[in-house]
């Protein structure tokens, strides 16, 4: 609890001078139960998610040799160690297309998900001294971390954009609908975090954990290979990974594939939106014992 006391300024005869009557006092209190998003209060500390962000930004790159350039060379290299692999020796069906660019538009988003999950679910338990000693809304710190990776993201489609010239891809009408599909990654890593860093806190074992699930997840992920191998109903199914709809979206979308997503996409929406509200809410549920455990 803040009080018009504890919040006294020293004069310079070091007597304690009161705050002006404007300034308001704040009572912090630990939550019960399932409690409310806290929307508003996120909009009120927008300057703080964006210092996070920034922060997040310079901390990546800080003191390497590359730079920025990570951000282009792991899914380059994983696309040519896929091309190699599912492309020519095991002669993986892709859509049509050249492998190579067939497999790095997918990677793109997917090295989007896979880093700001990491990064996220690590987010609070590497910022203890911070959630120890100062309050702010908890929820900015996995958003900050996701949001942060779009400058990878950015950085790695301009190389898909110069595969595209390369192999003379030209997008359609439907690279329109790309901004959804990139807010539909978004959505999924930002639920996923949500759920992770939460859990990270009580259970250290997440860190050791969540490398070994973004393994599993890509390769149940259509990344190698096109969800076109599935017959209905199991590629609507398998929409139930929200990152399958997301990159078969952005393959239909910048190289226009005639390997519409339809359903699958309509699938990973609504799962992606039940894991960003339910992992927000369980996040906001277990914030009040952040502080003691972290």
């Amino acid at each position: 609890m803040l009080t018009q006391e504890a919040n006294s300024q020293v004069a310079g005869s070091g007597q304690l001078k009161p705050l002006p009557a404007n300034v308001p006092i704040v009572d912090i209190v630990p939550s019960k139960g399932w409690v409310s998003l806290g929307l508003r209060e996120m909009w009120e500390y927008r300057e703080l998610l964006f210092f996070f962000v920034w922060r997040d930004i310079k901390v990546r790159y800080k003191q390497t040799i590359l730079g920025a350039s990570w951000a282009v060379i792991q899914p380059f290299f994983t696309m040519v160690v896929f091309s190699l692999f599912f492309g020519r020796l095991a002669q993986v069906p892709s859509d049509g297309l050249p492998y190579p660019i067939f497999s790095y538009a997918a990677l793109v988003p997917w090295t989007f998900f896979a880093n700001g999950l990491t990064q996220a679910s690590n987010s609070l338990v590497q910022n203890s001294n911070m959630v120890k000693k100062i309050y702010f809304p908890r929820l900015a710190m996995p958003i900050a971390a996701v949001a942060a990776g779009i400058v990878d993201f950015v950085l790695a489609f301009v190389v898909l954009l110069v595969m595209m010239f390369y192999y003379g891809v030209t997008p359609t009408i439907n690279v329109l609908w790309l901004p959804l599909f990139l807010l539909l990654a978004f959505v999924t890593c930002l639920g996923a975090s949500f759920w992770l860093s939460a859990m990270n806190v009580q259970f250290r074992d997440v860190r050791y954990v969540v490398p070994f699930l973004v393994q599993i997840w890509l390769f149940i992920t259509p990344i190698a290979y096109s969800s076109r191998l599935l017959e209905e109903p199991w590629r609507t199914i398998y929409g139930i990974n929200p990152m399958a709809g997301v990159v078969e979206g952005f393959r239909w979308a910048l190289l226009g594939t005639d390997n519409a997503p339809g359903l699958i996409v309509a699938v990973s929406a609504v799962v992606a939106t039940v894991l960003l509200v339910s992992g927000a809410f369980y996040f906001r549920r277990m914030e009040k014992t952040f502080a003691d455990v972290v």
